[in-house]
């Protein structure tokens, strides 16, 4: 019985939620409404970018798809850690939301790769920008972004799958003021290059901030020491 006493104390979930387990609850309430915000404005963010030929506009709908999904398995991780332990899982359910944490950041990796691919085929051939309309529907999808930040930015930022989500709403977020910037540019001066060239640049941000979230949960899947972790 002291053996079980002392299996649970070490228990991983506890060591996830940090003191009191005040988070684990709150934490879910406001993934499940960032995904929400997210997944409602993404098909309005696509048919604008389709409409004004703008692919910030896309890139940025494409990225709140792939974010939506991944709040949900975000907000699903947190349903499966708050399971208590069985028989072959010991160790109960906590480490789920570490894994997804990963899982996010390879999301990233992919469509940040796809928004390089299509740009250079647009600075190859440029196409036509409905500066106006891209304008208005990418400082809705800005505000959009900024509540689901506010509402993530409550929780417990010591959690990776938290972290994860986090990065995935800051993604959206700078690719929202990218399109605006974009946008601003078009309708002073013409030049549709820049559509192209500031979703390049978002995406390199992105990928350099999916990188360092995968690391780190990499570290804690592979049971790195603690040390080690300073340097990721």
């Amino acid at each position: 019985m002291a053996h079980t006493n002392d299996h649970r104390g070490h228990d991983h979930t506890g060591h996830d939620h940090g003191p009191g387990h005040v988070h684990g609850s709150t934490d879910k309430k406001r993934v499940l409404i960032a995904a929400c915000l997210t997944g409602g404005f993404m098909v309005a963010e696509a048919l604008g970018g389709i409409l004004t030929g703008s692919l910030a506009l896309l890139a940025d709908a494409g990225h709140m798809l792939a974010d939506s999904i991944a709040l949900g398995l975000a907000w699903y991780a947190f349903h499966l850690a708050g399971r208590p332990a069985t028989v072959r899982l010991t160790y109960g359910f906590g480490r789920v939301k570490t894994l997804v944490a990963y899982t996010n950041g390879i999301a990233i990796f992919v469509i940040a790769l796809w928004i390089v691919y299509e740009a250079w085929g647009r600075l190859q051939a440029p196409a036509p920008v409905l500066g106006g309309p891209m304008l208005a529907v990418a400082i809705l999808g800005l505000l959009v972004n900024i509540g689901s930040f506010f509402v993530l930015h409550g929780g417990d930022r010591e959690s990776l799958n938290m972290r994860g989500a986090i990065l995935h709403v800051l993604g959206d977020l700078l690719g929202s003021a990218a399109a605006i910037a974009a946008a601003l540019v078009i309708l002073a001066t013409g030049w549709t290059p820049i559509d192209p060239i500031l979703s390049v640049l978002v995406s390199l941000l992105i990928l350099y901030t999916a990188w360092s979230l995968m690391r780190e949960a990499a570290h804690v899947l592979l049971e790195g020491v603690r040390q080690a972790s300073t340097a990721i």
